[in-house]
C-alpha cells in the first residue's frame, strides 16, 4: 500500500507531504483546487509521461516521491531487478527539470521509466474520470473481460499463432497465384548458389589471400631488405653495429668501476644490445621462413582474380562473398519449401488447426469470465438504482483474428422487461458512470494490485446513488487501500481518512494548493460545504453530520 507521498514544485504544487493508511481515504475541494494533481504526480512517480509544463513556474525541477509497502510479489520483482532495499518497501522517485529532462530512482537506485511503470503496475490500479469513455470501443471491452478472466496469457498465444499461421498462409497465396514467377526465381537461385559453392570461399578468405599475394609479390625486396638488415647488426665483415655496442659496453663496463658516474650510461646501452640481439634472431626466423616460389604466387593470384570476378558478377565486396552466398542459399531452401505445395498446404492445415485450438481455448475462459462478469454487474446495477436492469457481455462469431474467434460486446438493458442492447446505444450519461463504476469496481475485486485509485469516476451521479457508491468504494476499502478523488458528500462521508485540498497564496504572492487531514470537526465543515455551496447553515452541518453518523 501508499504510505507516503512527497510532491515538490509540481504544477501548483509547493511543497506537500502526505501519509495515507489503509482503507478508504477521499480527497475533496473546490474544483480547480488541484485534487487530480495528486493522482497526476502519483501517475509520474510510477513511470508515467511528464515534460517541463510539469516544473512549477519559477522552479528548477518537480521532484515526487512515493513510498509503498510492497507485496510478495513486487518484492521478488525489486530482487530479480537488483532494487531490493534492506526494509519491507519500494522507494520510487521521479525528478524532472525545467528543461524537460527526467531521472527516475527505485530505492536509491537509478532506474528507467519504463521499470516504474512496470513495478507501478504491481502496486497501482488507477481508474480515471474518464474511464467510462474507453467502454465505447470493442477493443477496450475485449481486454477489459481478457483480464477479468486472467486470460491475457492465452490471448498471446492465439495471436502468435494467428500471427504464424496467417504468414504461411500468404506464402502459399503467393505461390499459388506466382508459380511461374517462384519456379524461374528458383532455375536463378540454383545457377547462383551452384557458382557460389564451386568457388566455395571461406569467410576471411580474401583477406589472407590478399596478404600472403602481397608477400609473395615482394619476396625477392623483402629477402634483400632483410639481409641487408641483419649484415649491419650483427654480420658485416667492418665492425658490424651489435659487436661495436658490445665492445664499448665491456669498455665502459671497466670504466664505471673506475668512476660510478659512467654506471648509468652502461645500464642504458645494455638494454640497446639485448634488443639489437632480439631484432637478429627474429630477422633470421623471417628470413627461414620468406622464400621465392613463383608457381605459389601464381595460384595465389589465380584464387584472388576468381573471388573478384565472383565479387562484380553478384555486387557484392569480396569479403561478403561467403554471407551472399549463406543468404542466397537461405532464400533458394524457402522456394524450394514453397514449390513443395502439397507438403506447404498440410503445414497451413497444422498452424491453422494449432491457432483454433488456442482460440477455442480463449473463448472458453472468455464465456466462463463473460457470465461472472455480467452477473455480478448486473447485481450492482440494482443497488445503483438501477433496479431490473441487467448487464450481459456477448461474445459473436467472427471470423479467425489475432484476438480470437469472437467479438466481445457489452450490453445492458436499463430496467426490466427490453432486450438488452450495445451499451453505446442505450445507456444515458448517468447510467454510463454508473455502470463503468459498477466494473471498475468489480475488476478490481479480481486483481492483486493492493492500492486502487479512483479519480472522480463518481461525476453523474448524484442523490441516494451517491451513497451507493460511497458503499461500493468503502467495501472495497476493507480488501484494499482505496484512494478516491471525489466531489459527492455522501461518498466522502463514507471515508475512512479524509483530505482537503485547497488552494492558497505563498509569501510571494503566487498560487499554490495544500492539503490537510480533517479531523471530526474540520469534516463536519468540509461535507456541509460540498452539501451546500459556499454559504454553510445549521441545516447544512446537521445534515453533513448525519451523512458521517451514517
Amino acid at each position: 500500500m501508499l504510505r507516503t507521498l512527497s510532491i515538490r514544485d509540481f504544477v501548483i504544487v509547493d511543497t506537500i507531504e502526505l501519509e495515507f493508511s489503509a482503507g478508504f481515504t477521499v480527497f475533496t475541494g473546490e474544483t480547480g483546487a488541484g485534487k487530480s494533481i495528486l493522482i497526476d504526480a502519483l501517475t509520474l512517480a510510477l513511470g508515467g509521461r511528464g515534460d517541463a509544463s510539469v516544473v512549477r513556474e519559477g522552479a528548477a525541477k518537480a521532484d515526487i516521491t512515493a513510498d509503498f509497502a510492497v507485496s510478495a510479489q513486487a518484492r521478488a520483482w525489486l530482487a530479480t531487478h537488483e532494487f531490493a532495499a534492506e526494509e519491507d518497501g519500494a522507494l520510487l522517485r521521479r525528478v524532472i527539470d525545467n528543461a524537460g529532462r527526467s531521472k527516475a530512482y527505485i530505492n536509491g537506485i537509478a532506474a528507467t521509466a519504463a521499470q516504474l511503470r512496470e513495478l507501478g503496475d504491481l502496486l497501482v490500479d488507477i481508474h480515471g474520470q474518464h474511464a467510462h469513455q474507453s467502454l465505447m470501443k470493442t477493443d477496450a471491452q475485449r481486454a477489459l473481460l481478457d483480464g477479468q478472466a486472467g486470460a491475457d496469457g492465452e490471448a498471446k498465444a492465439v495471436s502468435v499463432a494467428y500471427k504464424a499461421w496467417r504468414a504461411l498462409a500468404r506464402q502459399l497465396e503467393e505461390f499459388e497465384t506466382n508459380a511461374a514467377n517462384v519456379l524461374y526465381e528458383r532455375e536463378r537461385l540454383e545457377w547462383q548458389v551452384n557458382e557460389l559453392e564451386k568457388l566455395a570461399v571461406k569467410p576471411g578468405e580474401w583477406a589472407e589471400v590478399s596478404n600472403e599475394q602481397s608477400r609473395l609479390s615482394h619476396a625477392a625486396s623483402l629477402l634483400e631488405g632483410a639481409q641487408e638488415a641483419l649484415a649491419v647488426i650483427s654480420e658485416a665483415e667492418d665492425h658490424p653495429i651489435l659487436s661495436q655496442l658490445s665492445s664499448l659496453n665491456q669498455k665502459l663496463g671497466k670504466l664505471a668501476d673506475i668512476d660510478s658516474g659512467l654506471r648509468a650510461v652502461v645500464e642504458l646501452i645494455e638494454p640497446a644490445r639485448i634488443q639489437l640481439q632480439e631484432a637478429v634472431y627474429a630477422l633470421n626466423d623471417y628470413l627461414d621462413r620468406v622464400d621465392l616460389d613463383p608457381q605459389r604466387l601464381r595460384t595465389v593470384e589465380a584464387r584472388m582474380d576468381a573471388i573478384h570476378s565472383a565479387a562484380r558478377k553478384f555486387r557484392v565486396p569480396e569479403e561478403q562473398l561467403h554471407e551472399e552466398h549463406a543468404k542466397l542459399a537461405s532464400r533458394l531452401a524457402q522456394l524450394a519449401d514453397a514449390t513443395d505445395l502439397e507438403g506447404l498446404r498440410k503445414q497451413e492445415e497444422k498452424l491453422k488447426a494449432a491457432y483454433l485450438g488456442e482460440a477455442q481455448r480463449l473463448s472458453a475462459t472468455r464465456a466462463r469470465a463473460a457470465g461472472q462478469l455480467g452477473a455480478a454487474v448486473t447485481r450492482a446495477m440494482q443497488e445503483l438504482n438501477m433496479t431490473g436492469g441487467r448487464f450481459e457481455v456477448a461474445l459473436h462469431p467472427c471470423e479467425p483474428a489475432a484476438y480470437g474467434v469472437e467479438q466481445v460486446e457489452f450490453l445492458v438493458a436499463g430496467h426490466a422487461g427490453v432486450a438488452a442492447r450495445p451499451l453505446a446505444k442505450v445507456a444515458s450519461g448517468g447510467e454510463l458512470a454508473r455502470i463503468s463504476l459498477a466494473i471498475s469496481v468489480i475488476t478490481s475485486n479480481a486483481t492483486t494490485v493492493p492500492t486502487l485509485i479512483f479519480d472522480e469516476v463518481d461525476s453523474g451521479i448524484g442523490g441516494g446513488v451517491a451513497e451507493v457508491v460511497g458503499r461500493l468504494l468503502r467495501r472495497l476499502g476493507q480488501e484494499r487501500q482505496v484512494l478516491c478523488v471525489t466531489h459527492l458528500p455522501q461518498v466522502a462521508s463514507q471515508a475512512g481518512q479524509h483530505f482537503q485540498v485547497a488552494k492558497g497564496t505563498l509569501d510571494n504572492g503566487k498560487t499554490a494548493s495544500r492539503i490537510d487531514v480533517l479531523d471530526a470537526k474540520s469534516r463536519v465543515e468540509e461535507i456541509a460545504r460540498m452539501l451546500g455551496g459556499l454559504e454553510i447553515t445549521a441545516t447544512t452541518r446537521k445534515h453533513a453530520r448525519e451523512l458521517l453518523a451514517s
